[in-house]
């Protein structure tokens, strides 16, 4: 049986899909592109597809991964243009590797997030940027099935700066948004991943809390990379990595391909 990993976005419209909604268009895409699929025993078998860490309804993503596992042997990169041209436009599949490693989720330790905040200038996203940086904690509510839950946001906030939209490549606005003579700030923080989950608005409401920052419009928020964090470097890293080298170290096989879209490279802010 071989397992293949792959990367997937959430993209323009496409963000406001739900993680159930995506499981249906990728089932589709499956049987579209006449993907051997294995399948779980039992009265309903399922095809075997494990989803890792998907991100919250309404926010973007340029780094979503699976694993599926198949009766027989793909190249991983034609793999991905097939399944590719079976998805929506905005869910596209962007990379695909043979899994050659353990432990795809346990490598998933961080993310890297951008924050639009239309409306906001920059020196005011930098003000309450600070305060939540220099605060020993912040408390911030969230409702659960179980009623209110309330926990610190602060201590999962690795590093969490404000630039202007000229400064970055603004990826959570659409080209007809950029530039323009509104104000507008992005936030790029890096996040670990914990228990209770620290969830982009989670950040938004200690900012409020601690700053009394709120955005006149709400935030576009898009996921830009999760995998490992690197504490010496500041860097979340590819979670794919691994399964790369061991293919590199692997026996060489005649393949047609091979993956050409990576995980982006992005380093957590200073």
């Amino acid at each position: 049986m071989q397992r293949i990993r792959l990367r997937y976005t959430k993209r323009g419209r496409l963000r406001f899909t739900s993680h159930r909604d995506f499981q249906r268009a990728f089932e589709r895409a499956l049987r579209r592109a006449a993907v051997p699929m294995a399948y779980s025993a039992g009265f309903t078998p399922h095809p075997k597809v494990s989803y890792a860490n998907a991100a919250p309804t309404g926010t973007g993503s340029e780094a979503e991964y699976l694993e599926i596992a198949l009766t027989a042997p793909r190249d991983p990169e034609k793999l991905r243009e097939l399944l590719d041209e079976s998805m929506p436009t905005g869910l596209d599949i962007v990379d695909a590797v043979e899994a050659r490693t353990s432990g795809l989720a346990d490598r998933l330790t961080a993310s890297v997030w951008e924050l639009r905040l239309d409306g906001v200038s920059v020196e005011e996203a930098a003000r309450a940027a600070e305060a939540f940086r220099t605060a020993e904690t912040v408390e911030v509510q969230r409702k659960t099935k179980s009623g209110i839950r309330t926990f610190d946001a602060r201590e999962a906030v690795v590093s969490l700066d404000a630039y202007g939209a000229h400064e970055v490549s603004d990826v959570s606005a659409g080209p007809a948004d950029r530039p323009s003579d509104a104000p507008c700030a992005i936030l790029r923080l890096v996040v670990r991943h914990v228990t209770p989950a620290v969830r982009p608005d989670d950040v938004l409401s200690g900012l409020r809390a601690v700053a009394d920052l709120a955005p006149p419009v709400p935030a576009a928020v898009t996921r830009l990379a999760q995998g490992l964090f690197d504490a010496e470097t500041g860097t979340v890293t590819d979670p794919l990595a691994l399964d790369r080298e061991a293919a590199g170290a692997a026996p060489q096989k005649a393949t047609a391909g091979t993956a050409t879209a990576t995980a982006p490279a992005v380093e957590g802010p200073a």
